[in-house]
Order: C-alpha cells, then sequence, then structure tokens
C-alpha cells in the first residue's frame, strides 16, 4: 500500500515525498482511515512507529476539505504531556505541511507568555500544547474553543501517569460536543480505557500489539546488584563495549541524575544530565548535543526524556528501576525503534525487586538474568510477591519531578477557580 491510495491532498502527498516517505507504517494504514471517516478513534501503538503521521496527515486533510468557520481559536488541538514532545509534533506537523497554509502554533511552559497571546488572539489552525500552559491562558479567559473541530490527545496513558487528568477534563468540558477526537497512548488498559469513555464517542478501536509484543526488537536483560557501588562497576562494564554509540541512563531522581552524569564525565565519557529543573533552551541543546554526537549519553529522568525522538539510540540502561511500571515501556522504547535493534539493561538492587516483578507483570514476561564474570551478586534473587496491581500506589522518583508543577497548579486553580468557571460556561454558550 502506498500514501496515494488513501486519496490526500496533492499538497500532502508531494511533502510526503519530499520527506522520502513511500509505503505507510501499520499505524498510519489503519488509523489514517478511520481517521478520515471522521470517527473517534482510541488507538495503540509502539513509539518510533510513524504514530504522529498517523493524526497529523488525516488532520491536515480534514482542514483543506472544510471551510473555516468564522471567529478565532483553533480548529485543531493536539494536547501533549511534555514540552519535548510538543516541539517534535509541532516540528512534524510543520513538516508536512509546507505546501500548505495551514496556520500552527505551539503553546508550552518553559517559553515566553507575550507571543503565545498573539498566537491566541489570532486565528490558528492548529494548537499544539501541554496541559499546564494551556490552562493558565484558559483560566485567564485568553482561550477561545468555540470553532473547534478536532481534539486529539497524544500519549494519553503517560498524560495521566503525569497527574494531569484533571486538566485534561477541565480542558475537554469546554470544547464543543460534536467534535472528532482522537486518542492515542502506548496502552489501551486501566485509566486509560476511563478517561476514553469520558472523552470518546463510540470509538473505533486500534491496538496493534500487546504488551507482551511490544518491542521485539529490543534485546532486554538485567543484573542483579548487591550495592550501588555494585551497580556502577556494572555500568562501567556495559559502557566499555563498543556496541554502545548513543544510551539514555535512567535514573529515578533530578539529583541523582546530575550526580551519575559528573561521575562518567571524570570518567572522560562524553555525559550530560537531562531533567526537569533545567531551562528549556538548556534541555533543548543537550538533546541536540546527543543527536550531533557532541555527548554520546545522557543521564535522565523520566519527565525530562518522555517524547525522546532520537535516532541511533543503541542502549537503554535503567540504573533505577522505575516506581510506574508502565514507565519501563516507555524507557525502553527510545531504542529500538520503527524496527531497529537495540538493548535493554536493567540493574536491579535490593529494593527493586517489587518494581521488577510488577514490571514484568505488566509486560507478561520475564527479563532474563545475567550474570558477568568478575562481577557476580554474592546473594541469590529473592522470592518476591506481585502486587495486584501493576501500579503502586506511591510513585516517588515521578513525583520528585511534578510535585512542584501540580502544587504551583493547585494554587492556581483555586485562586483562578472563579474566572475559569467564567470562561467555561462562555465557551459553552458559544459551543452550543
Amino acid at each position: 500500500m502506498l500514501f496515494n491510495e488513501f486519496d490526500l491532498d496533492p499538497r500532502l502527498l508531494k511533502a510526503i515525498s519530499k520527506l522520502g516517505f513511500t509505503k505507510p507504517t501499520e499505524i498510519q494504514r489503519k488509523a489514517i482511515p478511520a481517521a478520515l471517516s471522521g470517527a473517534d478513534l482510541m488507538a495503540s501503538a509502539q513509539t518510533g512507529t510513524g504514530k504522529t503521521a498517523a493524526f497529523v496527515l488525516p488532520t491536515l486533510q480534514h482542514l483543506f476539505r472544510r471551510p473555516k468557520n468564522s471567529g478565532l481559536g483553533p480548529r485543531v488541538l493536539v494536547l501533549t504531556p511534555t514540552r519535548e514532545l510538543a516541539i517534535q509534533i509541532d516540528k512534524n506537523i510543520r513538516q508536512f505541511n509546507r505546501f500548505s497554509k495551514i496556520v500552527t502554533g505551539l503553546i508550552v511552559g518553559g517559553m515566553a507568555y507575550s507571543p503565545q497571546l498573539k498566537i491566541l488572539r489570532n486565528r490558528v489552525d492548529i494548537l499544539v500544547a501541554t496541559p499546564g500552559r494551556l490552562m493558565d491562558h484558559m483560566e485567564r479567559g485568553k482561550v477561545d474553543f468555540s470553532r473547534l473541530e478536532i481534539f486529539i490527545l497524544d500519549e494519553a496513558d503517560r498524560m495521566l501517569d503525569m497527574g494531569f487528568i484533571d486538566d485534561v477534563k477541565d480542558i475537554a468540558a469546554v470544547m464543543p460536543q460534536n467534535r472528532q477526537t482522537l486518542l492515542f497512548s502506548a496502552t489501551l488498559e486501566g485509566s486509560v480505557l476511563n478517561i476514553a469513555k469520558k472523552l470518546l464517542r463510540k470509538p473505533q478501536r486500534i491496538s496493534l500489539a500487546t504488551n507482551h509484543d511490544r518491542h521485539r526488537s529490543i534485546r532486554q536483560h538485567m543484573h542483579q546488584a548487591d550495592s550501588k557501588a555494585h551497580k556502577h562497576k556494572l555500568l562501567a562494564h556495559h559502557l566499555e563495549n563498543n556496541q554502545l554509540t548513543k544510551a539514555l541512563i535512567f535514573t529515578s531522581t533530578k539529583r541523582g541524575a546530575d550526580q551519575l552524569a559528573r561521575n562518567l564525565r571524570l570518567k572522560d565519557h562524553k555525559t550530560a544530565s537531562l531533567h526537569g529543573d533545567m531551562s528549556q533552551n538548556k534541555r533543548r541543546q543537550t538533546v541536540e548535543n546527543l543527536r550531533k554526537g557532541r555527548v554520546e549519553m545522557l543521564v535522565a529522568t523520566d519527565v525530562a526524556a518522555r517524547g525522546l525522538d532520537i535516532k541511533g539510540i543503541s542502549h537503554v540502561i535503567n540504573f533505577d528501576l522505575p516506581t510506574v511500571a508502565e514507565d519501563y515501556i516507555h524507557r525502553i522504547g527510545r531504542t529500538g525503534r520503527a524496527g531497529a535493534a537495540g538493548c535493554a539493561i536493567s540493574l536491579v538492587g535490593s529494593s527493586d525487586w517489587q518494581k521488577l516483578a510488577q514490571i514484568e507483570k505488566l509486560t507478561g514476561r520475564k527479563i532474563n538474568r545475567e550474570v558477568i564474570e568478575g562481577l557476580e551478586p554474592t546473594g541469590s534473587e529473592p522470592k518476591v510477591k506481585r502486587r495486584a496491581k501493576a501500579r503502586p500506589k506511591t510513585k516517588s522518583g515521578l513525583a520528585q519531578d511534578v510535585k512542584k508543577t501540580k502544587s504551583s497548579k493547585s494554587k492556581r486553580r483555586r485562586g483562578h477557580s472563579s474566572a475559569l468557571q467564567k470562561t467555561k460556561q462562555t465557551r459553552v454558550r458559544k459551543a452550543a
């Protein structure tokens, strides 16, 4: 199957050709016709499979076919959990939109308010936003959803894990009821299904792989570590591997990321840290340095690394296991993208066995245990009872990155609750 079989606008086909694409991926082959039909859609697919194009192409086609309604505000909203992912989606939209005059805008935290207010004061066709900053503008009455036609919720599972569920509901509540809603997620289970029932109407469902089938191209294994010092020795062994070209090393805290990055630099490794306390410009420059080979590895937290799309990441190393089992899937998805081979290594300390049990329950597979000669553990693997739920009640690692954000958002909502209610009522009246 070729892209021209979708009966897309010639301007889109020209852009697709310029980008060097000929055949759609599986998610594109299934999601594009479904989205073009106008039906609501919920879809899951592994990262790196062309998911963004699966919703960008039918969205642009819709805008080409339908005349613009009068008024201001976006015709399409793409809501995504992190700045990095929002910036990447905005870039992809511009690439496919290069031969048309569709107006796009980007609303994310860490950037000046003034240019964003200018975007919201003018007519914009596609708005890409993160929940926190969009809520800031909504609470001040700066967002008009009266002519919204399509709502796209990307990385829905991660959006919920990061604590944005209330924001998503608040944003959706002021949209027209007759919109089309497209929900994309790494998983279509649990809380994702619950939010889908509230936001979507009789959706078509596409699920390309179960957790058990995901990441077939990634070799996954683990090492038992007696102590933190043992973890450092195991890590040092793998960093000497000639097959390691670019690596992401995950820690549970921002402080841990900085400390580990410093230690690796002292050993002459080209290393940088990446976490939520860094400015947007610094984070962007750090990622660009990895892309261009100025650094060979990033030591990152889950929040900061979410949405990274960098070719050639050969290894993902979990120096600390994630507290939320689903984060393991997101982490290792940074390697082995689009079918390329990758390697995911986990260093499991004495306090990590319960986390490992939850990861193995979620993925439906036992991660291979491997021992390095000369670095063998002194003890045996403990027997661990799996908890009833894959997601623990506490999320200490993730909470450290999002605690300040959630706290400040809560205070803002209390201070501006009346303004937001007024905004909601006005938008609902317009939508009706």
